[in-house]
């Protein structure tokens, strides 16, 4: 079958759907990925055939075209973002209609614009072109849902961390039933002028996707798709080298602290200040352990000093890192927090990220690690918590515990036959 993988132009995103686009692949089905350009090379640096599609401005720029410059998509601080990612085991009763309406309005709606309407036109034409079979997308890329029933090709949504839009759906359809009334939904006006655009009328497969691809471990997920497939997570970090200093048992307990790939990148996107880094640094100079810290030469060389038991690099893969250390300190994103999950690895986790309510809560459930929130970051809090991760050893139990649901998953190359099989149960080619 033909199977088309689209994502935003975003590595991280591209890196964690890399194994299950070369499960497929060999496999025996062709694979292609469509991104914008700027990620072109990313894509054909992985060995996988890349699709152009959007345009050529950067994802940067047109950020910094439609929003003015002052933040980015995601940057928008909410009261209501802690009921939207709680774990509740069925008991959730979910947000009042005008929470979620502004929660849609104010954030996804217009994220939704800015990282899919580049994308639609390309993706229907190329899709007419190519017919594929199966469409897999990236969580932010709505596009290839659109895409894809344009073209009647399976569809499923890829999940690398929690899922807050079929959460949010679900609390829009809960609210609107306990509240009967007109009033807005901009999240479906969004795919239904798109799909009338095609000769297609609204569902809403388009938002959910027809199943889910989810490498959380079931407790980690906020309302799952009736129709999940659980897929093992397994890393990708780009081009590799292992560095000489990894050739050897670590002197002491090795902590590694890393803050995202991207964040640097993006100045409003920071998930913390060189000044706190600094900070934490400074907390851990005496203590016998040897860190590891992932930063960008611009950003280390607003570091005053660097201690003794510190070491920086721009780099290291996640994968050959984690597995020699006791500890990682991260900011909430998807690839430490599902490395760390992978290799039995005790997180002290500064929740930055979107869903940083699901995190806290999964490692409280399991004992795997320790949580500080943003507004509490400082370097003795660091030491404290990190101190209790290398002493205790029920840590190091909980992040075991948590491995073990996570290999429980069938690896991307067992999970083939399955996504065959339901493939062949949603794809109905159309004429054009």
């Amino acid at each position: 079958m033909r199977v088309l993988f689209v994502t935003i132009p975003w590595k991280s995103h591209f890196n964690q759907l890399v194994p299950l686009a070369w499960a497929l692949r060999s496999a025996g089905h062709e694979v292609r990925v469509a991104s914008e350009p700027e990620l072109l090379e990313t894509i054909t640096g992985a060995g996988l055939t890349a699709v152009r599609v959007g345009s050529d401005e950067t994802l940067k720029q047109r950020v910094r075209r439609m929003l003015g410059g002052e933040a980015t998509p995601g940057q928008v601080d909410s009261p209501f973002f802690d009921s939207l990612y709680e774990i509740d085991d069925g008991r959730r009763d979910g947000l009042p209609r005008e929470a979620i309406s502004w929660v849609l309005d104010t954030l996804v709606v217009p994220q939704m614009w800015i990282l899919n309407d580049e994308l639609v036109d390309d993706l229907v034409r190329y899709g007419r072109f190519w017919q594929p079979d199966l469409v897999l997308c990236d969580a932010l890329t709505h596009a290839g849902a659109v895409a894809a029933d344009a073209v009647g090709a399976a569809h499923a949504r890829l999940l690398f961390g929690s899922d807050p839009y079929l959460r949010m759906r679900g609390d829009f359809l809960r609210a609107k039933e306990r509240q009967p009334g007109e009033y807005p939904d901009t999240m479906r006006d969004w795919y239904a002028e798109w799909a009338r655009k095609y000769g297609r009328d609204f569902t809403e497969e388009l938002i959910t996707g027809q199943f889910a691809v989810n490498v959380m471990p079931e407790r980690c997920r906020l309302e799952p798709h009736e129709r999940t497939l659980s897929l093992r997570y397994v890393p990708y970090n780009g081009h590799s080298v292992v560095p000489s200093w990894l050739c050897g048992e670590p002197r002491a307990p090795r902590v590694l602290m890393t803050f995202g790939i991207t964040s640097w990148d993006w100045a409003d996107r920071e998930t913390i200040s060189a000044e706190q880094v600094q900070e934490i640094l400074d907390s851990l100079a005496d203590l016998d352990i040897e860190v590891i810290l992932t930063l960008p030469g611009e950003a280390r060389e607003l570091l005053r000093s660097v201690p003794e038991n510190t070491r920086i690099e721009d780099f290291v893969p996640l994968d050959v890192v984690l597995p020699t250390c006791a500890a990682v300190v991260h900011h909430g994103g998807g690839g430490g927090f599902n490395g760390a999950m992978l290799h039995g690895i005790p997180q002290l986790v500064m929740t930055y990220a979107a869903d940083a309510s699901v995190k806290r809560i999964v490692l409280r459930q399991t004992g795997a690690g320790l949580s500080i929130a943003p507004d509490e970051v400082t370097g003795q809090k660091v030491r404290e918590y990190l101190t209790r991760l290398l002493e205790d050893d029920a840590f190091r139990a909980g992040a075991e515990r948590l491995r073990q649901e996570a290999l429980a998953h069938p690896t991307p190359g067992a999970l083939v036959p399955d996504l065959e099989r339901i493939t062949a149960e949603h794809r109905s080619r159309r004429d054009h």
